[in-house]
């Protein structure tokens, strides 16, 4: 399960950077519940923010697109499973 959870996490990249969710420190954790059969997500991609007023719209549309392409892949790799960001 290991292995599945870093792979997808290398294979979903920053648009601006290309550079894997791995290594960009916005997943903070992950947990897996067996019982009930969810992942739930830690992620902190607020303090990535830009200061910017203006930037902020356009890092939020960024940001859900990375959260919607990390959900699908998870998804993808644990069909089986609820997967929650939090």
């Amino acid at each position: 399960m290991k292995r599945k959870i870093d792979t997808v996490l290398e294979r979903v990249k920053d648009p601006e950077s290309d550079l894997p969710l791995a290594r960009l420190g916005v997943i903070e954790r992950l947990r897996y519940n067996e019982e009930k059969g969810e992942l739930y997500i830690f992620a902190d991609f607020l303090s990535h923010q830009p200061g910017c007023m203006t930037c902020v719209g356009i890092a939020a549309t960024i940001i859900a697109g990375i959260k919607r392409q990390l959900l699908q892949e998870f998804q993808k790799e644990f069909p089986h499973l609820r997967v929650t960001f939090v």
